[in-house]
């Protein structure tokens, strides 16, 4: 997941403002940091995406896109 896929994704989910409110201010506990300062650390996009729906509750059929299906196995 590239770094504009992530912000997409957040837009999508969540809207423009609250989405920049949980990337700002929401410490992702399997992280230990927020969206954003894991995102500086060099986390990769899709590790902060999927900690974000975890800790959100987001259901799993959205975690990889709205209206998009699960990747393969």
């Amino acid at each position: 997941m590239r770094l504009s896929e992530f912000r997409q994704a957040i837009r999508d989910e969540f809207g423009d403002g609250y989405g920049r409110v949980l990337t700002r201010d929401l410490v992702l506990t399997p992280l230990g940091s927020t969206a954003d300062q894991a995102l500086d650390a060099g986390v990769p996009a899709k590790d902060v995406w999927l900690a974000l729906c975890a800790e959100t509750d987001v259901p799993k059929s959205r975690w990889f896109g709205v209206g998009l299906p699960l990747p393969q196995k």
